[in-house]
């Protein structure tokens, strides 16, 4: 469904602050999977997420959507084909719009819009019904500002405008890093339900190992801008969070060697 072919990507190129973020990522992505991506801080994995929803540009590789090459479309345009949550609740809605206000905008994402409403009356229902799966009230209050709602809240609702319209490609950016314990479990069980109803294919970055073993079935660690483990199925099941902290563990200690030497 999704091929990424030796994605290249610089910052600051040619610069003494110069950084290769991306060496050469290749990565198939069938219908339906729920990839978890992990690594540590500065492996590329945001920055791949910003390449395939066209944030970013690449500097060499391709990007295809189902035998389609979407290298050089920008972000405008995938966006009928990839929704995104971010790690910041306040970065997928728009607080001073209402309730309804954002997921009409959501609703209407990739497609034309002309000179009508911005929310029409026979979509309220279809709302209503969509945010009382969140089991926080929200489809009572369709008419309030987005800024009033706490964090956890609007990362639920960001959830919700992200499949509102099912989109090719998920891309999950650490979206619960920013939540207390509570609140970040419940997204977890959110966006698992919603994955697997509406069967979105997914990418989703996370610094915690044991979501990531947990969640989704193919597992990929990233290392200094590469693909370094990929692991899924039965493989995948049996990991524990102690083996996959010894695999990030030896790739470390295997970087740390290569430059002392």
């Amino acid at each position: 469904m999704i091929s990424i072919r030796g994605i290249q990507k610089w910052f600051h190129r040619g610069t003494p602050q110069e950084v290769h973020a991306l060496r050469g990522v290749d990565l198939e992505v069938a219908p339906g999977d729920f990839i978890t991506i992990i690594g540590s801080n500065g492996a590329g994995k945001s920055t791949m997420l910003s390449c395939i929803a066209g944030a970013l540009s690449i500097d060499a590789g391709s990007i295809h959507f189902h035998d389609t090459d979407v290298t050089s479309w920008p972000e405008y345009r995938r966006a009928g084909l990839v929704a995104r949550v971010f790690q910041d609740p306040l970065r997928g809605t728009f607080g001073g719009g209402t309730i309804a206000q954002n997921l009409a905008l959501a609703l209407r994402r990739g497609a034309p819009r002309g000179l009508r409403p911005g929310v029409r009356r026979h979509e309220l229902a279809f709302f209503q019904e969509r945010l009382a799966t969140l089991g926080l009230g929200l489809e009572h209050r369709l008419h309030d500002r987005v800024a009033l709602l706490s964090g956890g809240q609007r990362q639920a609702l960001t959830m919700v405008m992200a499949t509102l319209r099912r989109p090719e490609l998920l891309l999950l950016d650490e979206h619960t890093a920013a939540l207390d314990p509570k609140t970040a479990a419940h997204i977890l069980e959110l966006t698992e339900r919603t994955v697997a109803e509406h069967g979105i294919t997914t990418l989703m970055v996370t610094h915690n190992m044991a979501h990531a073993i947990a969640l989704g079935n193919r597992l990929v660690m990233m290392h200094h801008g590469r693909i370094v483990l990929e692991t899924r199925g039965a493989e995948k099941a049996a990991l524990t969070v102690t083996a996959l902290l010894d695999r990030f563990h030896d790739l470390n200690a295997a970087s740390d060697r290569m430059i002392l030497s």
